[in-house]
């Protein structure tokens, strides 16, 4: 089935990224928030694992040392993205990257314990389509875990939508709870994770007024919305 305009949009814009080595920089800029949701989620060793988005895998790259008995499969819509998490992991014999999007995920049903999604779910073109294909890939009794930065109920990202070049979905969090329902998860909850790294004194970046800005960002912190299948 040949790609949708929005997926192929997508996949142009972070090859981009890729290009520009900010694949690389996503561990820096979200390990404060991925590593409170991975001690929430409590992963067991021989658990089989789904990284939807996975950039250049980093986080695949970390879960693939604590299923040390399981399987992490890292996917994500950039193909350039995808060449670049393999190559950084030759090593590591129970990790596959492959090249798909969450509309349609290219992995049989009923496969994964886990499957987990940093700072990419606001990206995805349908959503709702998205987590009906993390419920189908997932077992009986599995869990995902969502974990975003940009969502409604935290206003000092509202201004990401103006800057970045992808289009994005600037949902609440009782939105994102609903959609984890109507696709069949149960025990739906979510929290907030903070990012408790100190905001410089002075912010000179694209993404925030101020530091001050930032600084309030961070203490509203991630949103996290988990469910079991």
């Amino acid at each position: 089935m040949p790609d949708s305009q929005s997926n192929q949009n997508l996949r142009e814009e972070f090859n981009r990224w890729a290009t520009e080595g900010r694949g690389e920089e996503m561990e820096h800029g979200h390990w404060p928030i991925t590593r409170p949701a991975l001690e929430l989620m409590g992963i067991g060793q021989d658990e089989n694992i789904l990284d939807a988005g996975c950039g250049a895998g980093w986080l695949s790259r970390f879960l693939s040392k604590v299923v040390a008995g399981g399987r992490v499969v890292g996917m994500d819509i950039s193909d350039e993205m995808v060449r670049r998490a393999r190559l950084e992991s030759v090593d590591l014999h129970n990790l596959v990257f492959i090249v798909g999007g969450v509309d349609e995920i290219p992995w049989e049903e009923n496969f994964f314990d886990r499957a987990i999604s940093v700072e990419s779910a606001y990206y995805w073109p349908d959503p709702a389509k998205g987590i009906r294909e993390i419920h189908r890939v997932l077992g009986d009794g599995g869990s995902a875990w969502i974990l975003i930065n940009y969502y409604h109920d935290n206003p000092h990202c509202h201004q990401w939508g103006n800057v970045l070049n992808a289009a994005t979905h600037l949902l609440k969090a009782e939105k994102w709870v609903a959609m984890f329902r109507e696709a069949g998860f149960v025990d739906v909850s979510q929290c907030r994770i903070p990012d408790r790294t100190p905001a410089p004194e002075v912010y000179e970046g694209r993404w925030f007024r101020d530091a001050q800005q930032l600084a309030d960002f961070r203490r509203e912190g991630a949103l996290l919305i988990h469910g079991a299948k």
